[in-house]
């Protein structure tokens, strides 16, 4: 068994038991991060560089979207996830059904599903770790809205901590697709959030000033 092979092996261990609840979890925080952003938020600056509120909605929808398609459920999105227009009329409608279609996705996937296709270029993983990957998209693009609207988002250590396991080994192929920015440097007092926020490329001190 090579390095990464343990690694997986030991993440998918770890993750076995909470994906489930990290999914609803970070779905209902997407929602939620959607509902309380008002039309006058639509055009704000994100932590996302160079995308407004209405292209983060856009793009973690149609995330969603592209993992429900990757399990069969749905056509997937509908336009580039990576060029998302900024056009929007009902983010929370939009939101809403690409929450359903992913729920609805991973539902069908049972407890003894070993690994499923992801839409990532990773293709198959462990079920645990790529359904805690669909997780840390929403959450970390609900924690995106939430902080570009000034309102307190709602990630929390514990479930940094899941997506640290899940996403240390799988992030640099991904920042090299052009998915994430580079890591920027930590700080002594980091919590798992502030570790995973700038693993993903953004400053937890981020600020709309």
């Amino acid at each position: 068994m090579t390095s990464t092979q343990q690694t997986e092996t030991t993440a998918t261990d770890a993750l076995a038991l909470v994906w489930r609840e990290v999914l609803a979890a970070s779905h209902r925080a997407l929602a939620d991060a959607v509902a309380g952003a008002s039309a006058e938020h639509l055009n704000a600056v994100t932590p996302c560089s160079e995308w407004t509120v209405a292209q983060v909605v856009q793009h973690a929808a149609a995330d969603q979207r592209a993992y429900a398609a990757a399990l069969g459920v749905g056509p997937g999105p509908a336009y580039d996830p990576f060029a998302p227009s900024g056009v929007l009329d009902d983010p929370a409608a939009l939101i809403a059904a690409a929450l359903d279609e992913s729920a609805t996705a991973w539902a069908t996937v049972s407890d003894e599903t070993r690994s499923v296709p992801t839409p990532l270029p990773h293709g198959e993983l462990p079920t645990p770790i790529a359904a805690v990957m669909c997780a840390m998209d929403a959450a970390v693009h609900a924690w995106d809205i939430a902080t570009a609207t000034r309102r307190k988002p709602s990630l929390t250590d514990e479930h940094a901590g899941y997506f640290l396991t899940a996403a240390t080994d799988l992030v640099e192929p991904l920042r090299q697709w052009g998915a994430f920015a580079a890591i920027v440097p930590g700080e002594q007092s980091d919590t798992p959030v502030d570790r995973l926020l700038r693993h993903l490329g953004r400053n937890p001190r981020w600020t709309t000033a």
